[in-house]
């Protein structure tokens, strides 16, 4: 069985690292191979052209695929905020009073019309500001983030760990808006915005419900272990590359994260809700109602993997 994923190395699907390093899937009598590719969408379409089975992205990629006529679900909930981290310099904007500061200045985000992209516009909304009043700076690798936010290239960043982390121990930048926290993530999004998910095509979970189980088993066992793992065990777990040469810091981003991840791999009642007001606010022409949220994702299997792992 093929899992298709954006960049396994992102801290939003550490708990399918976990399920793979730590043997879950193996000892539920699975062969699950885990495929990376450039970005979300070429993952999807893995899936789509059956390549792949499962599909290990953001949640708000299943409401789309419904808008457009495609049965795609949910089934175990990996992240129940998005951890990413809105941000201003202490070094350009040492003057800073509030967000309408940041008009007419330059933003760091990962990539426009990515998730930090999207958080950063709704932010600044609320405060007045639109598109027009930023100028939105792409900077795709974490290298490159941090470069140009030390340089002065950018006033503000709206990013991910570890960069966020790195810059902030740095004393570098002053957090505006953080949702890496539960309470942070309702505050920037009114409600509980499921994150990273394993989803799959209805008629594969319909077709294949022990594989489903099984998976949804390992990712619930993964999840419980990131509850109380220690450094020792992440350094343990995680494969080197991720640490970008740095482990001291990848363990601090990860402390601050840890109540990000869902717990028991279950969807939370307000879930789709927020998901799907949020890709209105964004994309007024998805065809939302089309869509029967109810039918987005399926507590079953994660229901089933929580009594039996005590998650």
């Amino acid at each position: 069985m093929v899992v298709a994923v954006e960049d396994k190395t992102a801290f939003c699907y550490l708990p399918l690292t976990v399920a793979e390093r730590m043997g879950y899937f193996a000892n539920e009598g699975l062969d699950v191979q885990v495929r990376e590719f450039s970005d979300p969408g070429q993952a999807l379409q893995a899936v789509l052209l059956g390549s792949a089975q499962v599909f290990s992205g953001p949640f708000s990629s299943i409401i789309n695929m419904q808008a457009r006529g495609q049965m795609f679900q949910s089934f175990v909930l990996q992240g129940r905020a998005p951890q990413i981290v809105l941000g201003v310099s202490l070094q350009t904007l040492g003057h800073y009073r509030g967000l309408r500061d940041l008009r007419g200045k330059k933003l760091g985000i990962m990539a426009l019309g990515s998730g930090t992209h999207k958080v950063a516009r709704l932010v600044l909304a609320r405060a007045g500001l639109g598109a027009q009043d930023i100028q939105y700076t792409p900077l795709p690798s974490a290298t490159s983030a941090v470069a140009a936010f030390r340089a002065g290239a950018i006033d503000a960043i709206c990013y991910t760990d570890p960069v966020i982390t790195q810059l902030e121990q740095g004393g570098e930048l002053r957090v505006v808006a953080d949702t890496r926290t539960l309470r942070g993530s309702a505050e920037v999004f009114g409600g509980t915005l499921p994150a990273a998910c394993l989803s799959a095509p209805g008629a594969f979970l319909a077709g294949n419900a022990r594989q489903s189980q099984a998976l949804t088993d390992a990712m619930v066992h993964a999840l419980k272990w990131l509850q109380t793992a220690g450094p020792s065990d992440i350094i343990k777990v995680v494969p080197e590359r991720y640490f970008l040469g740095d482990r001291a810091l990848y363990l601090a981003a990860f402390s601050r994260a840890r109540e990000a991840w869902a717990p028991d791999g279950l969807m939370p009642e307000d879930g789709p809700v927020t998901a799907a007001r949020m890709l209105a606010y964004f994309d007024p022409s998805t065809q939302l109602q089309r869509v029967d949220l109810a039918r987005t994702f399926t507590n079953d299997f994660a229901r089933k993997a929580k009594a039996r792992f005590k998650a």
